[in-house]
């Protein structure tokens, strides 16, 4: 009897240190309305071209480090983007929360957020951005710019690569990218979902966004981030487009029924 207690015990605490064990994101929403978890940076990029420019380089230990992100900033649903209003729609994905990478203003500056990960053994990885970048009539090189990595630490691998920039000419964007006076952005949340397979499984990771303004530092860049973990959660609202489509279709729903009644 002895025996069986103890045996159950072991396998017990066991089942309870592979659980404690395995990485997962923390704050991955950022509904306790920090930034608990995460790493944050920032620092002047001025004249630094954006081939210069990594994550590592804003962060604790890094070249252009001045200290902790001052001017990003937890962002509270129902809050209008300053620049562009509702043409970018919602400014946080899901809950109460997001957080904004950089300032809306430029400067020449650039922030970062980070967090890394061990063990990770769930079976996906989620996150949602939007980004807001100034063309100012700059070189891709000179321009403001996103960079969004996954890199896979275990084996040194990127796993997930999104760089854009608002050089002249929209060579830097892609068609996620809507385009008002000198403003590229993203008029809808972006998903990024990575699929975690046996090869990935109890890897470590790290999730880094950098945000910067344009290098002759009269332009601004910046990203909206929300959404980190292991299932994408339910969108708040509707999108720009989204609710245009419903309202279409509310339209046809009211013509039809005027119709039938004057029949």
């Amino acid at each position: 009897m002895k025996l069986k207690f103890a045996l159950a015990a072991a396998l017990a605490f066991t089942a309870i240190t592979g659980t404690a064990h395995a990485g997962a994101f923390i704050n991955g929403g950022f509904e306790d309305g920090n930034t608990n978890g995460w790493t944050t940076g920032e620092g002047n990029r001025s004249f630094i071209g954006n081939t210069g420019l990594t994550p590592a380089t804003f962060l604790p230990g890094g070249s252009l480090y001045t200290g902790p992100a001052t001017r990003s900033a937890i962002n509270t649903a129902g809050t209008s983007d300053p620049l562009l209003g509702g043409l970018l729609g919602s400014t946080v994905y899901s809950g109460q929360y997001s957080y904004r990478v950089e300032d809306t203003t430029f400067g020449g500056n650039a922030s970062v957020l980070s967090q890394k990960v061990t063990n990770y053994t769930e079976a996906n990885v989620f996150f949602a951005w939007k980004a807001v970048l100034e063309n100012g009539g700059h070189s891709a090189d000179e321009s403001a710019e996103l960079l969004i990595t996954l890199t896979d630490d275990t084996t040194g691998t990127v796993l997930i690569n999104r760089v854009y920039n608002a050089g002249a000419g929209g060579g830097g964007v892609d068609g996620r990218f809507s385009v008002t006076g000198d403003l590229y952005y993203t008029p809808t949340w972006q998903i990024e979902q990575l699929a975690i397979d046996s090869s990935l499984s109890g890897h470590d990771f790290t999730l880094s966004i950098l945000a910067a303004d344009c290098s002759p530092t009269g332009h601004t860049g910046y990203a909206y981030i929300d959404g980190f973990g292991a299932v994408i959660p339910p969108v708040n609202v509707p999108e720009p487009a989204s609710a245009a489509l419903m309202l279409l279709g509310a339209g046809a729903m009211l013509r039809s029924r005027r119709r039938k009644q004057a029949k």
